[in-house]
């Protein structure tokens, strides 16, 4: 609450003497790490002397300093700020206050307050910027490849049988064999036996 005061104060005590200290307050939209530029105009003149020139713009929520500059020197801001920031000195020279920040993020939406002072006045300007988040696209699922069935693996049992009946196969066969072999031996010595009698 405190500093809400002392803010009114402040201000109240930049643009004593001004006629016209607010304009509509400009409003910024940028998508997260894109850039924005905010721009406006302080004064009619179109030679300001830069040593004459001072800005002050401070995030208005924890008073944090986005952009200062005093007799030609660009003061420290802060942190969140560093480096991002940057003011186009040709614009001043002309009236205007052009500052770019590069790379938004999501915390840099809020209201700003920037008070300007020149030999020819003073002046207080409001712009607000409003972040928002890059729509992230959706992963592509890749299409899954047509499947050729593969013949199902044979089991152990079915290999299991497989061998058994073989192994009986081949156990007839030798059965059989072995019949017959002793069924021809029987024929054959019947038929000696039967020659033998023959010839006695």
């Amino acid at each position: 609450m405190m500093c809400i005061i002392l803010l009114l104060i402040n201000l109240t005590s930049c643009v004593c003497g001004v006629s016209k200290p607010y304009d509509t307050p400009l409003k910024y939209q940028a998508e997260e790490n894109s850039d924005v530029t905010v721009e406006w105009s302080f004064s009619s003149e179109t030679d300001i002397p830069l040593p004459s020139l001072k800005i002050h713009c401070q995030k208005v929520l924890g008073l944090k300093v986005f952009y200062h500059l005093d007799n030609c020197i660009e003061e420290s801001q802060h942190e969140q700020f560093a480096g991002r920031v940057q003011c186009d000195k040709d614009a001043l020279r002309g009236g205007r206050v052009r500052l770019h920040l590069s790379r938004v993020k999501m915390n840099d939406s809020g209201v700003y307050l920037c008070r300007m002072a020149t030999d020819f006045g003073r002046k207080v300007k409001v712009f607000s910027l409003s972040i928002t988040a890059v729509d992230k696209p959706k992963p592509v699922t890749p299409t899954p490849a047509p499947v050729t069935p593969t013949p199902a693996p044979v089991s152990r049992g079915r290999i299991s049988l497989c061998v058994v009946l073989g192994l009986a196969a081949a156990a007839v066969l030798v059965l059989l064999a072995v019949l017959a072999v002793r069924r021809c031996s029987l024929k054959s010595c019947r038929t000696m036996k039967m020659c033998s009698v023959a010839h006695q």
